[in-house]
């Protein structure tokens, strides 16, 4: 029997006031019931509206009857054929404005919930998993995938399936890019990453660490080493600041190099290498997904108060609804329509406070949203004793700079078509590393384009 309930089943998750103390996840996922029960909301349509809302192209109706079915064995084997991360994207991908904002039972109700089922499904395989996987036959073949996130893994494990010889290039100690580094620990377990990436590996996947594309070796030097194409999915790490007064103060990170030290180099543990300030009062200045993490993170570090201070309304806010209604929940203050113009310190460098000016919100910009505008008289300061900037990021120049014919557009990101493409021959990209910060799942979506040009291009012989 459908269910025809118009709500979607809840997710479990831990108490606001204790889980804004630790590091756990917060969603504690469906159980079989309850995914059985949300299965049976779906109409399994046969036009399929949400799969064209899907970035990889999940076939979504066949994987939710599979479960509904209970054959959730059935329901991981649909899935995989499309997305190299399930377990991954289940947790973070923007369901409501992709997949989910699609389905036709959010007419008149909830949509089905169709990334927490992606979840369930994917957290059922790996427990129950036996870790024994067939390599497929190699094609003779090989290809380097430079940046072990989002958008290389997928490529990776695309190109591992067609029985390419693969190998991935990362900068950094561990793989997964922002997967390790940006996502903290609460929203995705470390573990589930690992698990992720020892699965590409059982395909063939090389993973190749504290490897600097531009400095350990260069795209040239690949290309010498036999490799017949290269994907760039290096990401978008290089920090953006708002040129004001007082950046240079101690006590003002960049979101990334906060979330890095964090989340990558557990700095929440008093034994950290790495510590970062346990701050008592704490301002974000930022409105997206990042925003949210660093905030939650200062949080759960002990501070009192944790403010996100943003431009726009909270309407304009791009980062998800529930990440906002998470931060709402676990005591985040939220000051919207405000506008850092200055950060205050003492004799020694350290942040006492940031002065801050009131916005009202004017005609939509080029973008289409409504350009903030300065109240003229509306100064006020901030008590606060850290600053963390969330305003965006962009590639690092690393690569560019060492590899000739690679063409970039003035925010430094790679100009590729709609395939991959660069303007190097044998050179694709995707992911942050050409649209500049955006969803794990379109990184994906990239990879996987990517990786079925790059067949193309190396049996073409061209």
């Amino acid at each position: 029997m459908p269910n025809m309930s118009l709500k979607k089943n809840d997710m479990p998750a831990q108490e606001p006031d204790i889980r804004n103390k630790n590091f756990k996840e917060v969603a504690l996922g469906y159980s079989e019931e309850t995914a059985l029960d949300e299965a049976a909301r779906c109409l399994n349509c046969k036009n399929k509206p949400c799969v064209s809302g899907c970035p990889v192209n999940i076939d979504i109706p066949s994987f939710i009857h599979k479960v509904a079915e209970s054959d959730f064995a059935g329901a991981y084997e649909v899935i995989s054929q499309s997305s190299s991360l399930p377990a991954v994207c289940g947790r973070v991908c923007p369901q409501e404005s992709q997949c989910e904002g699609k389905c036709v039972r959010g007419i008149k109700g909830d949509p089905v919930g169709i990334g927490r089922l992606e979840r369930f499904v994917a957290d059922w395989h790996n427990e129950h998993d036996s870790g024994t996987v067939s390599r497929p036959v190699s094609n003779g073949h090989k290809a380097a995938v430079i940046g072990a996130g989002p958008a290389g893994l997928t490529c990776a494990g695309d190109l591992a399936k067609m029985g390419y010889d693969v190998t991935v290039y990362e900068a950094l100690h561990l793989a997964g890019g922002v997967l390790v580094y940006g996502i903290p620990e609460f929203r995705l377990p470390k573990a589930i990453v690992r698990k992720e990436i020892e699965g590409l590996k059982a395909l063939g996947v090389t993973v190749n660490t504290n490897t600097v594309i531009g400095k350990t070796i260069t795209i040239d030097e690949l290309f010498e080493q036999g490799y017949e194409a290269v994907f760039i999915g290096s990401g978008a790490g290089l920090p953006r600041f708002m040129g004001i007064p007082g950046e240079n103060l101690k006590g003002v990170y960049s979101a990334n190099e906060f979330l890095t030290r964090v989340n990558l180099m557990k700095a929440y543990n008093d034994d950290s290498d790495t510590p970062v300030q346990h701050a008592k009062n704490v301002a974000v200045v930022g409105g997206g997904n990042v925003a949210m993490d660093a905030a939650r993170c200062a949080k759960r570090l002990g501070a009192e108060n944790v403010y996100i201070v943003y431009r726009r309304g909270e309407a304009e806010m791009p980062a998800r609804n529930e990440e906002i209604e998470h931060a709402k929940e676990e005591g985040i203050i939220f000051k919207t329509l405000n506008n850092p113009v200055e950060i205050l310190g003492d004799e020694h460098k350290f942040v006492t406070g940031m002065k801050c000016i009131e916005m009202e919100l004017g005609e939509p910009d080029e973008s289409g949203r409504r350009s903030p505008i300065e109240k003229k008289g509306s100064e006020f300061v901030l008590d606060v004793d850290c600053v963390i900037m969330s305003i965006g990021t962009s590639p690092n120049p690393l690569i560019r700079n060492t590899t000739e014919g690679l063409e970039t557009n003035r925010k430094g990101c790679f100009v590729a078509d709609e395939n991959g493409l660069t303007s190097r021959k044998g050179v694709f990209a995707g992911g942050d590393a050409v649209t500049g910060a955006a969803t794990v799942i379109l990184a994906m979506g990239a990879g996987k384009t990517a990786a079925k040009a790059m067949d193309e291009y190396i049996r073409s012989g061209k």
